[in-house]
């Protein structure tokens, strides 16, 4: 089932996403911002404007119409890169900083751990490693990696 919301949504000719509010007033350069990005990726979504302030909020995605959900997602999916770890092929060290030579959703991948704090537990089995560059790897199910892997990553926990 689909609801209604009061506002529209489209793209300007620079392709930012618009915000038109049931009070006729429209807004440029608008971002959805996920609340729960790991544990609740399509719930609890704000619809934000360049300033920061919330227009919109987005309780499901599902419950979008379809039109207004393809908008959201694709501008969601532009906004966030945080490959998904598969398997870790190896480490140049095991003490840090180390070199991370891994497989993600997004292909092979080098990352640099720059101390153990730097990988943090999820409240599932997951854990975020953030990279010296500030990029944000995600491993869903540590317990699902290959022996290889967990082995490599038992050593940093």
């Amino acid at each position: 089932m689909s609801n209604k919301p009061d506002y529209r949504l489209s793209r300007n000719s620079f392709g930012q996403m618009v915000f038109s509010g049931a009070d006729g007033i429209t807004q440029e350069s608008v971002v959805p911002v996920r609340a729960f990005p790991i544990t609740a990726p399509d719930e609890t979504i704000a619809l934000v404007n360049a300033h920061g302030h919330e227009l919109a909020w987005i309780d499901r995605l599902g419950d979008l119409p379809d039109e207004l959900r393809t908008l959201v997602e694709a501008e969601l999916a532009s906004r966030e890169f945080m490959p998904k770890i598969s398997s870790i092929q190896s480490v140049s060290s095991f003490a840090t900083p180390s070199t991370w030579q891994v497989t993600t959703d997004r292909g092979e991948a080098r990352l640099i751990l720059k101390g153990e704090e730097d990988i943090r537990r999820l409240a599932s089995d997951g854990l975020l490693i953030a990279d010296i560059h500030g990029i944000h790897f995600l491993i869903p199910d540590r317990f699902a990696l290959d022996p290889v892997s967990r082995k490599i990553l038992d050593r940093f926990l």
